[in-house]
């Protein structure tokens, strides 16, 4: 483990270069970083998923401004904008729930109301789930598969890649991610598990979970804090970059 620990340590240090997200080597956040801003940065971790060109191609076309403007504006603006499995409707939905959610509070508040109980990221996240519903009740797949569900097991559920991923942006504070938010433990954040992630994971014999769920992600998560306890989520872009590039390890 110590010879894989260096080697991981290692590529941290070489992938926090601002360079490693630019135009050459995307990444949604290279979107997110043009604002700093969290609900505009939750959008781009929302819709984080499939080939990374077309990811950045939607976000690019959105309107940001939006969320501070009518619902009809928001639905005049937005009727034709539709990234896979999500229709105009489902885009339309999360703006105006985001923008009814800024009206009177923050992401981070809400998030916070739920993390604070017992320091669990999952319970902030579903705290932001369960308000977004609640503040636009909209149901369809396309929807549901973009907010993601609210979780209370961690075995055969999905791994919440794209929120934990939009939480590694939000809490720590590097030359890749902006560390907007304060009063959240780094070593409380869960490993955004994606199939690169997963497959170098099992390489490297950091993970030894076959099924691909939230289990998996925290599983990892507690084998990379033998390697930082208090920072484990380090190591997560230089595993994903590693997976991407498909290195020989």
């Amino acid at each position: 483990m110590k010879k894989i620990q260096k080697m991981l340590d290692a590529e941290v240090q070489k992938r926090n270069a601002s360079d490693e997200v630019s135009l050459e080597k995307l990444d949604p956040i290279l979107v997110a970083h043009r604002y700093k801003e969290p609900t505009i940065s939750l959008i781009c971790a929302l819709f984080s998923y499939g080939n990374v060109g077309q990811i950045v191609k939607f976000l690019d076309s959105l309107d940001f401004s939006l969320l501070q403007q009518s619902d009809e504006a928001i639905n005049a603006a937005l009727q034709n904008h539709y990234y896979r499995f999500q229709k105009s409707e489902d885009v339309i939905a999360l703006f105006i729930a985001l923008k009814r959610l800024l009206q009177t509070t923050t992401l981070e508040e809400v998030f916070k109301s739920g993390y604070v109980k017992n320091a669990s990221v999952i319970e902030g996240i579903n705290a932001v789930i369960e308000m977004l519903n609640f503040l636009y009740p909209h149901k369809t797949q396309g929807y549901t598969f973009l907010l993601s569900q609210v979780t209370t097991k961690t075995k055969g559920v999905g791994a919440l890649k794209r929120w934990m991923m939009f939480l590694r942006w939000m809490v720590r504070d590097d030359n890749i991610d902006m560390g907007l938010w304060k009063g959240i433990n780094k070593a409380d954040l869960i490993m955004p598990l994606d199939t690169h992630t997963f497959k170098v994971s099992t390489k490297l014999g950091l993970l030894q979970r076959k099924t691909y769920d939230l289990q998996a992600a925290i599983e990892l998560t507690q084998a990379l804090k033998r390697f930082d306890k208090n920072d484990p989520l380090k190591y997560d872009f230089a595993l994903y970059r590693l997976g991407q590039e498909k290195r020989e390890l």
